[in-house]
């Protein structure tokens, strides 16, 4: 597996019952860090070039977050904000470049709810546009997008069926 990040963002993660469930995938995976945002960063000051020299390490992030509001958490806006730098798209060999990434959201509503048609009238993938351009523009490659929707009302079994899917998704056995 490659040498991986996770950035996790969840303001009430303790409510979470999805994402207390999902976040176990992670435990003991070897070439795997796991960061909490908000228990690292409570007061929200983020030490940018800390997490500079942190994201430096690493082949692959994991962006896992649930949606509020239509976006991503405050928190993880502010840490894209403070630690992405945007002199870096112009030099030759930044430090984000040649990266992948792969993002996990958990969604309170339906998924019927997220189309065209529905009743948002948009998508996940309409409504984490400025996540995915951050990432485009800094040459990190999204592999996948894994929308959790119905998070809050998921079974048992059903959570097990998508922390599988996040497993092969990861390589992770």
């Amino acid at each position: 597996m490659k040498k991986t990040l996770v950035i996790f963002a969840h303001p009430y993660f303790e409510y979470s019952t999805s994402n207390v469930e999902l976040v176990k995938i992670y435990e003991g995976v070897e070439n795997l860090v796991f960061k909490d945002l908000y228990e690292e960063y409570p007061d929200f000051h983020i030490q940018s070039f800390k997490e500079r020299k942190r994201i430096r390490d690493y082949e692959r992030l994991i962006f896992h977050f649930p949606l509020i509001w239509f976006s991503i958490p405050p928190l993880l806006k502010l840490w894209i904000d403070e630690v992405f730098d945007m002199t870096w798209t112009t030099e030759k060999n930044h430090p984000l470049q040649n990266k992948d990434a792969i993002i996990i959201v958990t969604v309170g509503g339906k998924a019927e709810h997220y189309t065209p048609q529905g009743m948002y009238e948009t998508t996940i993938g309409e409504l984490l546009r400025s996540l995915t351009l951050s990432l485009k523009v800094n040459q990190i490659e999204v592999k996948e997008l894994i929308a959790v929707h119905n998070s809050d009302d998921l079974t048992k079994e059903e959570l097990t069926q998508i922390s599988e899917k996040i497993k092969r998704t990861l390589n992770i056995s």
